[in-house]
């Protein structure tokens, strides 16, 4: 993604205007109090840490990868860590008991798929503020313990780290040494990165806040220089549940593991009373197109402008054009669409909801099975007489295509890839026929 050209607006106001800073419930923001007038004055190196505890980033990473994405814009430098050190040791905040250890083959893996993920949304190569890309295990690893205790884990008494929410929470069901020591780990990435790239800015999610003061105050007591911390209120749905979870799981970026169009579902599903903000969050659309749409919202919600508009534009970045097409696609198939030159891979994704029946192949040979027969058989007529009625009436269709001859026979020609067979009734009444054997 290019940089854009710098603007007179303030990153502060930037994110202050969107929503992007935790405000506390006593009314204050979770930012170093001379952070502004730092951007105001200056452009900065600033650096967000990613869980590399899966091959793949997941929507909840989306937030952070969009603050990276917007200081570029302002023309800050933005670093992104992906935690192959730190990972092996897991971050306790947000846990309620302690992540399995990765090995170092499966972490190797996982950086891997992170890396690509991450060059859709920032520019590696623009010109006087290009992205950095760090694994931490760079210096986490070279590091022994004597030095750590000595250099690193003297600036810190125990009352301090336990007065920190992440430790806190966790002392009723216990803590092991090993998650106790994140903190310190976290708090060596931000002073290294200070000394290597002049990174004086650390952000994250409002449950980081802990970790990433602990950064602060080591900067400040190791080279007496005063670093900075911002970071951005934890998502939840208007509901109250946990934004990016389905009944299917965790929403993946990449493609194997959630589909364009499953990731476009999940965006165009959105809520009335959360579009308007995840537009804010999660699009780059300026604040006063994304305000057209609370007139969009409230007075033509069964349009669901913001939705389509929300969902084309998280996919677009995540998946690219190509990506994009696809979803569009496969969305329009739902409503009666042309399904010729889909694969059965990709209606399977698309009708993953949709009741099916499994028939044996050889049934569609030799002349195959009457529509109307096939239609009974499946569900979609309680009778054959009543089959014959509906495809008469023009009730039925067949690959999404109307089909008004009941006594038209269902053949292997009419398969995908010889596997799947799409029936309809009336605008939206599905079935999928999987041939067997």
């Amino acid at each position: 993604m290019p940089a854009a050209a710098q603007t007179t607006r303030s990153i502060i106001d930037e994110f202050r205007s969107r929503g992007l800073i935790h405000i506390t419930d006593d009314g204050q923001e979770l930012l170093t109090p001379s952070l502004e007038e730092l951007l105001a004055r200056e452009k900065v190196t600033a650096y967000i840490g990613f869980d590399p505890s899966a091959d793949s980033l997941h929507i909840g990473n989306l937030l952070g990868i969009m603050m990276l994405v917007r200081m570029q814009k302002y023309g800050n430098t933005p670093i992104a860590i992906a935690g192959g050190g730190t990972g092996l040791i897991g971050d306790p905040g947000g846990k309620s008991q302690e992540r399995p250890l990765l090995t170092r083959e499966v972490l190797q893996q996982n950086l891997e798929g992170i890396r690509a993920q991450l060059a859709r949304f920032l520019d590696f190569d623009a010109e006087g503020n290009a992205a950095l890309l760090i694994n931490n295990a760079d210096w986490l690893e070279q590091i022994n313990a004597i030095d750590f205790m000595r250099d690193v884990g003297k600036h810190f008494s125990v009352n301090y780290m336990l007065a920190k929410e992440s430790v806190r929470s966790r002392m009723t069901d216990g803590i092991s040494y090993t998650e106790f020591s994140y903190m310190l780990l976290q708090a060596f990435d931000f002073l290294t990165l200070y000394d290597r790239h002049g990174c004086a800015l650390q952000m994250g999610g409002s449950d980081q806040w802990g970790n990433i003061t602990a950064g602060v105050d080591l900067i400040r007591r190791v080279r007496g220089e005063q670093a900075h911390a911002l970071v951005t209120p934890l998502v939840t749905k208007s509901d109250g549940t946990k934004f990016g979870k389905t009944e299917g799981g965790t929403v993946w970026l990449d493609a194997d593991k959630t589909s364009p169009f499953q990731f476009y579902q999940f965006w165009l599903n959105t809520a009335d009373a959360d579009v308007v903000q995840f537009l804010k969050y999660y699009t780059l659309l300026p604040l006063e197109e994304i305000d057209e749409y609370k007139d969009e919202v409230s007075e033509r919600p069964e349009k669901r402008e913001a939705q389509q508009r929300l969902a084309s534009e998280v996919t677009h970045m995540t998946h690219g054009q190509t990506g994009l097409e696809k979803a569009l696609t496969a969305s329009d198939v739902l409503f009666g669409g042309d399904i010729s030159g889909l694969s059965s891979d990709e209606l399977l994704d698309i009708f993953q909801d949709v009741p099916s029946s499994s028939m044996a192949r050889e049934q569609f040979d030799n002349g195959g099975v009457q529509l109307r027969d096939l239609v009974a058989e499946v569900g979609l007529a309680s009778s054959r007489g009543e089959a014959r009625r509906l495809i008469q009436g023009g009730g039925v269709s067949l690959n999404n295509r109307r089909v008004s001859d009941a006594r038209q026979n269902v053949t292997l020609e009419h398969s995908v890839d010889g596997q799947i067979i799409v029936l309809r009734r009336g605008a939206r009444q599905y079935r999928l026929v999987r041939l067997q054997g």
